[in-house]
């Protein structure tokens, strides 16, 4: 198999500025074989800002765009040759190991399990996100992919999630949370209570229900909610780390010992900058689809490209769809 990523670069909020330089910067730092997929024009136009002499860098001609507000049928039914979909097909061919794409979340989806088909066994794909806790990070799936769940489909998100922290990060065993309103088993809603009784029965290491503090405080190491849920808790995640650090900023120019003292504590200011910073940990993985495919923030940075593409070669080697087609 190749070991090339095909980046979709047309489908980020900066598309293909940040799709380009997050490339290059992947090629030159780690060596990385990129083909990046779109409108060949505009991306040789980006291209010839960058020094790219020995960078193992293609482009692959896609003729159409799959917008923020397209639905995810018509981008499957009706865009054929959108920058994601061409993409998905290199990697189906064997031409490329995965698929790097800040485009339509949903188009993503749809476009991997249209290409891939889901493993077998899985009845929904769910998209796992990577979030700092106290010690390391904690995986949270899904994060937006299924708003309306059944038990069985958290069971299996617990699945996937258990198995990508197992082999992605190297962990025996991780300990499986269920996200509900508390940690008695009387709370939660029919949802998770169904949930929960399926848990308990499985040979996963299930420490029960967490709440929302537990997805940071390193307690667990994979949390499982519906997309719902998922998708508010990512949103308020990212909108208080910037409020954080806008009061942060904020206090410390009002003050002139603040000033003073932020020149001593610089250094540690600067690392947890980069522990909250969601560039620093790439994408989200499609967990369930038959192949590779990483999801981007559609306002992804060129850090936030380079680390997924980065990520992506490495989720490939692993081979997660085998394992877990082999597990259930």
């Amino acid at each position: 198999m190749s070991s090339k990523i095909a980046v979709d670069a047309m489908g980020g909020d900066y598309s293909p500025a940040s799709e380009v330089a997050g490339a290059v910067d992947a090629c030159r730092r780690w060596g990385c074989e990129v083909i990046l997929v779109g409108d060949t024009q505009r991306i040789e136009n980006e291209l010839a800002k960058h020094v790219t002499q020995g960078l193992r860098l293609e482009i692959h001609h896609a003729s159409e765009v799959v917008g923020m507000h397209d639905s995810a049928s018509d981008a499957v039914r009706k865009k054929k040759d959108s920058s994601i979909r061409v993409a998905f097909n290199l990697a189906h061919q064997g031409a490329a190991c995965a698929v790097v794409s800040a485009g339509n979340s949903g188009a993503i989806m749809a476009s991997g399990m249209h290409v891939f088909g889901r493993v077998k066994g899985i009845e929904r794909p769910a998209i796992g996100t990577c979030l700092p806790n106290l010690d390391d990070q904690t995986m949270v799936l899904d994060m937006g992919a299924n708003v309306d769940c059944k038990p069985s489909h958290l069971y299996q998100f617990a699945v996937m999630g258990s198995i990508y922290v197992e082999h992605f990060f190297n962990k025996v065993k991780p300990r499986v949370g269920l996200l509900s309103n508390g940690e008695e088993e009387k709370k939660g809603n029919e949802l998770t209570r169904d949930t929960h009784r399926l848990l308990k029965e499985s040979q996963l290491n299930y420490l029960g229900y967490v709440e929302g503090g537990d997805v940071y405080n390193g307690s667990v190491d994979v949390v499982v909610c519906d997309g719902f849920v998922g998708n508010v808790l990512l949103k308020v995640s990212e909108g208080l780390a910037v409020a954080i650090g806008t009061m942060l900023k904020r206090e410390i120019e009002s003050r002139f010992l603040a000033r003073m003292g932020y020149c001593l504590s610089r250094p540690a200011f600067e690392a947890f900058k980069h522990k909250i910073n969601p560039a620093e940990y790439g994408g989200a993985p499609l967990l369930g689809i038959a192949g590779t495919g990483i999801v981007c923030h559609g306002s992804s940075d060129p850090v936030a490209i380079s680390m997924a593409i980065r990520q992506a070669g490495e989720y490939a080697k692993i081979r997660i769809e085998e394992k877990l087609a082999a597990l259930l």
